[in-house]
């Protein structure tokens, strides 16, 4: 009989790091699905990898750099989406072609082998270290938390921002607060999902919940448990299969989201209204 893979402790910590990750990512993914910042992700992703390349061209700590770099992209992009003229898409995808081309010099900077820089860039959830799985306990909590506090105020100004502001909502404060979040996200996952790879757990499990819930609350739930059970999942999957386990869990988050909309309640909503004005 072969082992389980819940008799390694690597695979415990990689089983907890998935979860984690999901759980955390998904709960920015909503505010990007909600708010059509779906790219945010990738921005933040690049931003957090130049910056941790940056550190590793001056032989400095890579985390702590990737923190503020991705801070740093998180406050620049929100003064821009705030421009009238300027969409919201369009400045993330300014500050993406920023990040990528720091992040692109920096690669060429790096002397010796890239191994390490790589590890930023795609991650190594089968080798994350107990640091890590804590570090991404502490982020998914904070996340968390402040949702459920400040529920009614998120729920204002991931729908209706300009609203929410008409009413006296700190609707930009709030907003900026999503950004940052998001960044501090990214920046916790580097270590074991990846700067590329985190751009999926933002978006799958969010995505799917939209699909089958109109209720913000129930969106969040559902985003947490797809986001866990894609981590969890992709981790298993990986161990059975011997196959990359970020890939595992990607394509398991894109299962998740293919079989929301084939049930989505909202699928045959739109398809009743499309025959309705014909």
């Amino acid at each position: 009989m072969g082992s389980s893979p819940f008799d390694h402790a690597f695979m415990l910590h990689a089983l907890a790091a998935g979860a984690l990750a999901g759980v955390a990512c998904s709960v920015a993914g909503v505010f990007a699905v909600l708010m059509r910042l779906t790219f945010i992700g990738v921005c933040l992703a690049h931003a957090a990898f130049a910056g941790g390349l940056l550190a590793l061209a001056f032989g400095l700590p890579s985390l702590p750099a990737a923190l503020a770099s991705s801070m740093v992209a998180a406050l620049v992009v929100g003064p821009l989406a705030d421009r009238g003229e300027i969409s919201p898409d369009t400045a993330v995808g300014i500050v993406f072609s920023a990040m990528i081309g720091v992040a692109v010099l920096c690669m060429g900077l790096l002397p010796g082998p890239k191994t390490e820089a790589l590890n930023l860039f795609w991650g190594s959830i089968l080798t994350v270290r107990p640091r890590d799985v804590w570090l991404l306990a502490a982020v998914a909590g904070v996340a968390v938390v402040g949702v459920a506090v400040f529920f009614k105020e998120v729920q204002a100004v991931a729908c209706h921002r300009s609203v929410a502001a008409a009413v006296g909502i700190p609707a930009t404060a709030v907003f900026y607060a999503i950004l940052l979040q998001t960044g501090v996200t990214v920046t916790a996952c580097l270590p074991s999902v990846g700067g590329l790879l985190v751009y999926s757990l933002l978006v799958s499990p969010a995505a799917a919940a939209y699909q089958l819930t109109y209720s913000l609350g129930r969106m969040f739930l559902l985003a947490m448990f797809f986001g866990a059970l894609s981590g969890v999942g992709g981790v298993l999957v990986a161990w059975y299969l011997d196959v990359p386990a970020g890939a595992a869990v990607v394509l398991f988050s894109c299962a998740l989201f293919l079989l929301a909309a084939w049930f989505s309640p909202k699928r045959d909503r739109a398809a009743r209204s499309a025959s309705s004005r014909r």
